[in-house]
């Protein structure tokens, strides 16, 4: 089982692919892939089957690139439930996502 750590480590970088999708989507006509893109799919894969709302957290926090507070200003809820919905969602993929894969 993927530490809570790990999964916090790995969204990070994801977001940060998201941000720089172009830049990313460019090198690999000129490069090669990066291992990245191969983290986004098992991460995509694993949130795939995941209930509505932790659903929504992963696109809108890791993919939309949101900040909690920002999340919780767009949907009106508060910071505190949408930090409570994103350690869910933390739980979520490390219950379900595929150890094998790392």
């Amino acid at each position: 089982m993927l530490s809570l750590t790990k999964i916090k480590e790995d969204l990070k970088e994801i977001r940060y692919y998201y941000i720089r999708k172009e830049l990313f989507d460019r090198a690999l006509k000129q490069v090669a892939t990066n291992s990245i893109m191969d983290k986004v799919l098992r991460y995509s894969n694993a949130i795939s089957t995941a209930p509505p709302r932790l659903y929504d957290m992963y696109i809108s926090l890791y993919v939309n690139n949101y900040t909690q507070e920002g999340l919780s200003n767009e949907l009106g809820y508060t910071t505190e439930y949408i930090n409570r919905q994103n350690k869910q969602l933390v739980l979520y993929l490390q219950k379900n996502l595929v150890d094998s894969l790392y």
